[in-house]
This record gives C-alpha cells, sequence and structure tokens, in this order.
C-alpha cells in the first residue's frame, strides 16, 4: 500500500467545486465510464478524463478498489502505541512502511500513533500486533482494539455527505444496493478467494479504475469475466471503491480521534447517530472499554468543542469520553481511514 512519506512538498488547494463533484461522484460509483460521469456532471466524457488526469497526476486524489476484511475472515485491529515524542515520528514511519498496516497518524501532541492492521489469522492477531511493533524502549505502552463492526465508512465519505451532487445527480449514480461493507458477517460466512481474485483486487487495490483489458490480462480471464466477477464481489460486500485524498485535500483545520465508552445496550444506536453527524469521517464498534470509535474533521478547535459537548454529549448510553488530536497522517488508504 502506498504511503504519503516521499510525496514532495507541493501546493494543493481545495478542491474546486468541479473536482468535488467529480470526487462525489467517483465515490459514489467509482468504476462509472467518462460518458456516465459526464452525462451525470453535465461535461463531456474528454472534459471528465482531463478532469481526473489532473487529479491524479497532481497527486490530490486517486480511486482505489478495497476489500472489506470481514467479509474475508480477517481480523481488522486499531493499535494505538504511546512513545515518548522523539520516537513518535520514526516509529509511525516504520510502521507506515510495513504492508499489514493500511493507515497511520501521529496524534496526542507527537506522544501517540494511531494505526490500523489487517491479520488474516484470527486466532493469533493481537500477539501479532504485539511482536511486529518496533521493539524499543521508547515505547511506553501499546493497546489494541479489535474492529467489530462498521457504521460509517469505507465505501462512505464526508463527501457522500457534503458534496454538490444533487440528489437526482446521485441517485443516478448509485449502484444497486448491496451488502454494506463491515457488515454482520464472520468467519463462518467468509469469502473465499481464488487466484485470479486476488490478481485482480491486488491490482484494483493500486488503481480503482484499472482498465478491463488489463485486468482480464493479470487474470486470464475474459474481460466478461472480469467485469461479471468484479460485480459479484461488490454485491458480496467483499470489494468497494473509496477515494483517497492527500492529507492536504479536504481535511478541515482541526482532526481528532474519539474514543467513546457507551453502555452495550445502546452501541448500535450510538452508532448509527454518529454515521449520521457531518462531523464524523468514520465509525465504528470496537472491543474494549472504550467501544466506540470515531473519526471527527471539522473547520476549528471551537467547532470540535461545540460538536462534543452537544452532539457526543446527546448519544444514547455514553459513558465516558476521551478525544486525542490527530496532527499528521502519514499513511492512508485502505479500509480504515
Amino acid at each position: 500500500m502506498a504511503t504519503y512519506l516521499d510525496i514532495e512538498e507541493t501546493l494543493r488547494p481545495d478542491l474546486a467545486e468541479a473536482d468535488r463533484a467529480l470526487a462525489q461522484a467517483l465515490q459514489l460509483n467509482g468504476r462509472a465510464s467518462f460518458r456516465e460521469l459526464g452525462q451525470v456532471l453535465g461535461v463531456s466524457d474528454q472534459t471528465v478524463a482531463r478532469q481526473l488526469t489532473r487529479l491524479r497526476s497532481a497527486g490530490t486524489l486517486r480511486l482505489l478498489g478495497l476489500t472489506d476484511p470481514l467479509r474475508l475472515g480477517e481480523t481488522p485491529w486499531f493499535v494505538r502505541v504511546r512513545c515518548t515524542p522523539d520516537a513518535a515520528d520514526s516509529i509511525g514511519r516504520a510502521l507506515a512502511r510495513r504492508t499489514d498496516t493500511t493507515w497511520v497518524n501521529l496524534m496526542a501532541g507527537g506522544t501517540e500513533i494511531s494505526c490500523s492492521v489487517r491479520t488474516p489469522d484470527s486466532g493469533r492477531g493481537d500477539a501479532l500486533l504485539l511482536q511486529r511493533l518496533p521493539h524499543t524502549p521508547r515505547v511506553v505502552d501499546v493497546t489494541a482494539h479489535c474492529l467489530l463492526h462498521i457504521f460509517f465508512g469505507q465505501n462512505l465519505s464526508t463527501i457522500t455527505k457534503t458534496g454538490p451532487l444533487r440528489p437526482e445527480q446521485a441517485a443516478a449514480l448509485a449502484p444497486a444496493p448491496h451488502r454494506q461493507p463491515g457488515g454482520d458477517a464472520g468467519p463462518a460466512d467468509a469469502v473465499r478467494l481464488d487466484q485470479g481474485d486476488r490478481l485482480m483486487l491486488d491490482l484494483l487495490a493500486r488503481d480503482g479504475r484499472a482498465p478491463t483489458g488489463e485486468l482480464a490480462r493479470a487474470t486470464g480471464w475474459s474481460p466478461s469475466t472480469v467485469r461479471r466477477r468484479m460485480a459479484e464481489l461488490v454485491a458480496e460486500g467483499v470489494l468497494y471503491f473509496d477515494i483517497d485524498y492527500h492529507p492536504d485535500v479536504l481535511h478541515r483545520s482541526f482532526r481528532a480521534a474519539l474514543w467513546l465508552e457507551v453502555d452495550p445496550a445502546q452501541l448500535a444506536a450510538a452508532g448509527a447517530a454518529l454515521a449520521g453527524h457531518p462531523e464524523i469521517s468514520f465509525a465504528a464498534a470496537v472491543t474494549g472499554a472504550a467501544n466506540l470509535y470515531a473519526a471527527v474533521d471539522v473547520a476549528s478547535v471551537q467547532v470540535f468543542y461545540r460538536y462534543v459537548t452537544e452532539s457526543v454529549a446527546a448519544l444514547p448510553g455514553l459513558r465516558h469520553t476521551v478525544t486525542t488530536p490527530i496532527h499528521r497522517t502519514l499513511k492512508g488508504a485502505g479500509p480504515y481511514r
């Protein structure tokens, strides 16, 4: 998985209205043709192609075809590493270079790293996490929280809530309903992949709009088989498409993580309420005393204060709240962001 570690500092202004419309359209239907996108956006397919090429070439955004670990019988973990301030950057970069991490953030004034990890063996996940983290005396504490259920994220993002498309435009692009990624799946009903599936998914993880012909050559399938199998994996909730933005794009001035302790009987209701908040970019149920995790993206510290004291405080069953500012993203993209 690519990281942001080696991206040069360049000017990346906020997305223009037309760029935001295209980003929302791709979030809704990442494999829509240029013609389909142009019809909805009211421009030519050539204009859409040039626009997307510009955004991708500038490193502003990319479309990724990603997989839901729960549908594949994998164990996803959120790991919090508390360390001394002088060690956070180097340890965070080491974690970002690992292939089993999907995002890595520096948090809490440089004293904490938060990352997500996918492990194929649910029985040994916790031990593997502890073994693979850098062994250094500057690590103060490590905690791992198993992801149980996603309320908002993956194929949904904040731009699906705040983007400029009109309801009828969004409806024209939205694919047919399918099993929501991160739903109530487990090892018993995990989807099994063959070698062709894995070859196709590997390419889509690097470029969600990889041409059908390229996917066919990689898998040895016919183009029609590629299209059919891709549709099956989407319908089964295994494959979804997500827009990954450069950290300087769309992120507002203040980002933070919420670790909430909620009464178990109210966990589903609290998670569903969080999913509807425009400030939330990701929300999930996790193991541990803090059983509800959310990522918040707002305009300022003052807005965050109002959000925590008003919207978060009103969540059903809320017992305890911990907030942790996110200072820098070392690695983005993947199932959790």
